[in-house]
C-alpha cells in the first residue's frame, strides 16, 4: 500500500507535466491509500468497470476526461465522473507527456519496436515536438514495417526503407513534417482521405496503426516503471478499439 500522491508527484516530475498545455495528472480524486492500479489507453466506462471488478483503486489512462476545458457534469461524462466518484477510485491520466517522454513515451517506444538509430525528436504540435525520427540501419523493405505494426499501410515510398518519422495517436496531419524531414515512412494512428494522394506524389510510405493500437505502448511502459519503483499490484486492462 502507498499514499496516491506519493506516486503522483512522482510520475508528474518523470513526465514533465508541466510543459505541456492540457490538464495532466489526476483528474478525479479518490482514496488516498493506493493498493492496485489499473492502466489503460482510455478513459471510459467500460474501462472503469473493468477496473472496478479487478480491485483497483486508481485508473491511470493516456487519454482522461478532462483536456483543457471544463465540463458540465452531465451525459456520458458525468456518468464517467460519477462512476469514479461513487466508486472512491481515483483517475490520473496522462497525454502529451505520455507522447513524447523519451523513453516512456508511445513514440519512443514505437521508435525503439522498430529498431530505429540515432533518433531525433520530430512532429511539432502546439509548439512541443511530441514525435521522433530516425534511421534503419541496414535499410529494411517496406513489407517488413506493415507486418510489424499491423496497421494500414500505404506503399508509395521506397521499397527499402532508410529513415522513418513516427507520431502516435491522430496525428495524420502531421504528414507534411514527415514528407519535409525526408522521411521514407511515416507512422501514426490515424489517417483522413487526402492521405493516399498526397504520399503518392510525396513517394513517401504510410501506415496508420489505428489511434488507440498505437498508444498502448507508452501507458504499459508506464505500468512497468511503476511496478519496478512502488509495491502495488498493477494491471493493464485492454478495452479493444479499431480505430
Amino acid at each position: 500500500m502507498i499514499q496516491r500522491d506519493t506516486i503522483l508527484k512522482d510520475v508528474n516530475k518523470l513526465l514533465n507535466v508541466a510543459l505541456t498545455p492540457e490538464h495532466n495528472g489526476l483528474q478525479v480524486e479518490g482514496k488516498r491509500e493506493i493498493k492496485k492500479i489499473v492502466f489503460g489507453v482510455s478513459a471510459t466506462m467500460e474501462l472503469f468497470k473493468c477496473a472496478k471488478e479487478a480491485g483497483a483503486d486508481m485508473v491511470m489512462t493516456h487519454h482522461g476526461l478532462i483536456w483543457n476545458n471544463a465540463e458540465t457534469i452531465t451525459g456520458v461524462f458525468g456518468r464517467r465522473v460519477s462512476f469514479l466518484i461513487k466508486n472512491d477510485i481515483n483517475l490520473a491520466s496522462y497525454h502529451l507527456p505520455l507522447d513524447r517522454h523519451p523513453k516512456l513515451g508511445n513514440n519512443a517506444q514505437l521508435a525503439a519496436k522498430m529498431g530505429l538509430k540515432n533518433i531525433k525528436p520530430f512532429g511539432t504540435y502546439h509548439g512541443i515536438d511530441i514525435g521522433f525520427v530516425g534511421e534503419v540501419k541496414p535499410a529494411r523493405d517496406i513489407e517488413n514495417f506493415c507486418a510489424l505494426l499491423n496497421g494500414e499501410c500505404v506503399v508509395c515510398g521506397p521499397e527499402k526503407v532508410k529513415k522513418v518519422a513516427v507520431v502516435s495517436g491522430g496525428a495524420h496531419d502531421m504528414l507534411g513534417q514527415a514528407i519535409e524531414a525526408g522521411a521514407d515512412l511515416f507512422v501514426t494512428g490515424s489517417r483522413d482521405e487526402y492521405v493516399l494522394e498526397q504520399c503518392r506524389e510525396a513517394c513517401i510510405n504510410f501506415i496508420a496503426m489505428g489511434h488507440y493500437n498505437s498508444e498502448v505502448y507508452g501507458i504499459k511502459a508506464l505500468m512497468e516503471y511503476i511496478k519496478k519503483h512502488y509495491k502495488v499490484e498493477v494491471q493493464f486492462i485492454d478495452v479493444p478499439n479499431p480505430f
